[in-house]
């Protein structure tokens, strides 16, 4: 009796805790799911700057059609858009969310009028200034 209750209390002890095998398999299934969660993360954080990237251009353009509308002209740079008290067409000018500044816009300035080549030429649209390309492909600087 003594030889069987002391082989069922040995092997009582070795059922209480794990292998290190069994602890290698847990560590790295866990490892291989968080890898997965890690890049489907950036993959979404990605995805949804550039839909915010597309939307901040749509509104700074939205805004300078409405300056030209009211004032016959567009702006001489993308901070008359905001500065000025008495009629701000933005609260402030929008991050670009890729480069996330919002000092990286790349403004294109209207064409001169040719009849007079020397007047006022103002901001009539901007574009990303990050530098490579969306997920589908396309690049920034094209948005």
């Amino acid at each position: 009796m003594d030889t069987a209750s002391s082989l069922r209390g040995e092997c009582m002890r070795h059922r209480l805790g794990f292998t290190l095998m069994e602890i290698l398999i847990a560590l790295t299934i866990l490892a291989i799911l968080a890898t997965i969660g890690v890049a489907g993360y950036r993959h979404h954080r990605r995805a949804a700057a550039e839909t915010v990237l597309a939307a901040n251009l749509q509104i700074i353009r939205h805004a300078l059609e409405q300056f030209k509308a009211d004032r016959g002209r567009y702006p001489a740079s993308l901070d008359d858009l905001w500065r000025e008290a008495s009629k701000r067409y933005l609260q402030s000018i929008p991050i670009d969310p890729i480069v996330r500044s919002e000092r990286m816009w790349v403004v294109e300035m209207e064409p001169p009028d040719p009849d007079d080549p020397e007047g006022e030429v103002g901001v009539s649209n901007v574009r990303s200034g990050a530098d490579g390309i969306d997920l589908q492909g396309k690049p920034y600087s094209d948005y």
